[in-house]
């Protein structure tokens, strides 16, 4: 157990990422259990900690807007006006997926297309973290799959198990909900789950930001 309030907490962290691990993390919602996108060993892992469908991929989570373009070439005005009133924050984005990303994080739109889901969190530490793994990092609920999120890192050690190599101890999360996940279909808003944001202002969102063009 890591307390990020040791100076080297996040080296730690970034290096055991980087060297294959899989790691549970707080972010702004609910604890995640994060891998980085270089070890596809590591991803297979997250699939089966969680007991995750493989079919269901994992997400990425970015640092920052300015990594968007090492996963989707998808960054339109409207969307990326779209995003900015959320991000960082509790909304994934799913959007078409650049070739080469490892297939557990890739899925497929209704044409058969790849996609990738993508959000940047409003948690300082989990953006260090992201950040020190390149900028890209894919994480999940730290729970089994179809069971309650893990709001503290005792609850995630709970669902998890001891099959995690590192878990940070950043306290409660004080989101508590998992992240709303949307897609689009055209110009057209698609709210794949209802989470941490209401349809009701999302769909507001892409309607304000809709309207100027």
């Amino acid at each position: 157990m890591i307390d990020p309030s040791q100076p080297e907490a996040v080296e730690w962290t970034v290096e055991a990422l980087r060297a294959g691990s899989v790691a549970v993390i707080p972010t702004d919602t609910v604890y995640g259990v994060a891998a980085t996108l270089g070890h596809p060993q590591a991803l297979d892992r997250l699939f089966a900690i969680k007991g995750r469908p493989t079919a269901k991929p994992l997400p990425v989570m970015l640092s920052s807007p300015a990594h968007l373009g090492a996963v989707s070439a998808e960054g339109g005005c409207r969307l990326m006006e779209f995003a900015a009133a959320f991000w960082p924050g509790a909304l994934t984005i799913v959007l078409a997926a650049l070739p080469g990303l490892p297939i557990q994080v890739v899925g497929r739109d209704g044409s058969g297309q790849p996609t990738v889901g993508v959000r940047i969190p409003a948690h300082a530490l989990a953006i260090e973290i992201v950040e020190g793994c390149g900028g890209a990092l894919a994480v999940t609920s730290a729970n089994r799959s179809g069971g309650r999120p893990a709001r503290t890192a005792a609850e995630a050690v709970a669902a998890l198990g001891p099959d995690v190599d590192l878990v940070v101890d950043g306290g409660e999360c004080r989101g508590g909900v998992a992240s709303s996940v949307v897609s689009f279909e055209g110009s057209r808003l698609r709210v794949i789950r209802e989470g941490a944001i209401g349809r009701v202002a999302l769909e507001a969102a892409w309607d304000a930001v809709g309207r100027g063009r």
